[in-house]
């Protein structure tokens, strides 16, 4: 559907024909979207510029939950030295971490921007003179406050990013989080190598717990976009080993809580279960994370009759006893004394700040794209997510228990319908649609992966965007410790397992 506001996308994922993209006047622009933001569940998935010509594009797109569709539409300004905008984040916070990644990428200004600080630190960024040294971090004056700074090198095997407290005591009244200290220009790549190989194994590194959901989310906007209808077969497979990588991921961590909260009996059982589904995943295609499983149009590892049956034996293995140590998990005095009531998101504040996926369930939201925007096989078989209201440690906890439920749920369900094929599937030669705009929407682990490409007049891709849900949700974990214990803050860091190089790119 098209009017002349914008256009809207009933399928994840979809392509639309950029100059067909309406283009508003800013003020309009502004008007519209706070229709939009009065509408619930209604949140940005993408907001960006794209160069062109004497002139910067901006491009909006709008997830509509309730109504299961994509709005996109955009404004333009002339190419200047200093264009200057009044800021959506003043009135939305949600779009702070938007405008302040093409403030850090073009120079573009938003004076009324509460938080315009640099968000990744890309080494084609508008200032050279913003360096991570330099990062102007937010004080507070007081003869009985005192700053504590973590990072960016860390005593785990963690990856790099600098949190700084201001403390009264041992109460947190504000965390900043700082990071871009491992910033790989992501998205520069997809645009210098072409190929769908390469772009393929970029996709999968963008965030390493996260393989097969961005390589899914790769691989179903590049079969849009070159009009590639994928079989029954491949799309029940693809769900499968994204919901085995959930199922891993939410073992591992809830054995990293019960470590934070030195129980160790947790820790050492979660941990052997987690290694029984990597190794699942391994048996099938040779890698514990999943990598090459995925590609664009099919599949060198076709599931086989004989790694069916390896599925659902481990999964009856893992379910047994996940179900009985949970059950001690989440009924010992001991445990339950650290994760209820500590780091608390309320569901206002998640709202307020685009959360997603974990981060957003377990606030009160309903949202997940597997219900949202169905994708794959979910289109044909609905989904219902869990939520949870409390929004604290133990939400957050609960919340990968009942997943890892009912993913296996899912599973079982796909392999009784599943149809097992022997012949390898064929990747065949890939086009993509010129002058185009495609959007690809993935529930991974962790919440919503968003990929925008964009085409030019010869099929080539000329912009590219990829978004991990840990963009969105870091800024829960800085509100989910105020008030808190510092000694509180590993808990509530574990509770939401955010990526540092999802975010940094």
């Amino acid at each position: 559907m098209i009017d002349n506001r914008y256009i809207e996308l009933l399928t994840n994922p979809g392509t639309v024909i950029l100059d067909d993209i309406p283009v508003l006047k800013y003020d309009d622009f502004l008007l519209f979207l706070d229709r939009l933001m009065g509408e619930e569940g209604t949140h940005c998935i993408a907001y960006f510029v794209l160069p062109q010509t004497g002139k910067y594009k901006f491009i909006c797109c709008m997830a509509a939950d309730e109504n299961h569709a994509i709005l996109i539409f955009s404004h333009e300004h002339p190419l200047e030295p200093a264009v200057s905008l009044s800021s959506i984040t003043a009135k939305h916070f949600q779009f702070h971490v938007f405008e302040r990644e093409i403030h850090e990428n073009f120079g573009i200004n938003f004076p009324d921007h509460p938080w315009l600080k640099p968000i990744r630190y890309p080494s084609n960024r508008a200032d050279q003179a913003q360096t991570m040294n330099n990062y102007p971090f937010y004080t507070i004056e007081g003869v009985e406050l005192h700053e504590v700074g973590v990072g960016p090198i860390h005593a785990g095997i963690i990856e790099p990013g600098h949190f700084r407290f201001i403390c009264h005591g041992e109460q947190v009244l504000h965390l900043e989080i700082h990071l871009g200290y491992q910033h790989r220009g992501v998205e520069q790549l997809f645009i210098q190598k072409q190929g769908v190989l390469e772009q393929s194994i970029l996709a999968e590194s963008i965030a390493g717990d996260t393989v097969v959901g961005h390589a899914l989310t790769y691989a179903a906007l590049i079969e849009s976009l070159a009009g590639i209808t994928v079989s029954p077969q491949l799309s029940a497979e693809r769900i499968i080993a994204l919901e085995l990588e959930r199922i891993a991921v939410h073992l591992g961590d809830t054995a990293a809580l019960c470590t934070d909260i030195a129980y160790q009996f947790g820790q050492v059982v979660n941990e052997a279960l987690r290694t029984i589904i990597i190794n699942t995943t391994q048996l099938w295609c040779g890698n514990r994370f999943g990598k090459g499983l995925i590609r664009p149009g099919g599949s060198h590892y076709p599931l086989t009759a004989e790694i069916s049956a390896v599925i659902l034996k481990n999964l009856k293995e893992v379910e047994g006893r996940f179900i009985q140590i949970t059950d001690r998990i989440f009924s010992l005095p001991s445990v339950l004394g650290r994760f209820e009531g500590t780091g608390k998101v309320t569901t206002m504040q998640a709202s307020l700040i685009g959360a997603v996926g974990m981060a957003a369930k377990s606030s009160g939201m309903y949202r997940d794209i597997r219900w949202s925007h169905p994708f794959s096989t979910y289109i044909e078989h609905s989904y219902e997510p869990v939520m949870l209201h409390k929004g604290d440690v133990w939400s957050r906890a609960m919340l990968r228990k009942l997943e890892v439920e009912k993913s296996m749920a899912v599973i079982r369900e796909l392999l009784e319908e599943f149809t097992i094929y022997d012949l390898q599937l064929t990747i065949g030669k890939i086009e993509n649609q010129k002058q185009s705009l495609a959007i690809s929407l993935v529930e991974g682990w962790r919440g919503e992966i968003c990929h925008v490409a964009i085409t030019d007049d010869t099929g080539r891709m000329v912009h590219y965007k990829a978004k991990d849900p840990s963009l969105h949700n870091w800024m829960a974990l800085a509100l989910a410790v105020r008030n808190q214990e510092i000694s509180d803050f590993p808990l509530c860091n574990k509770s939401f397992n955010l990526s540092y190089c999802g975010n940094d790119l």
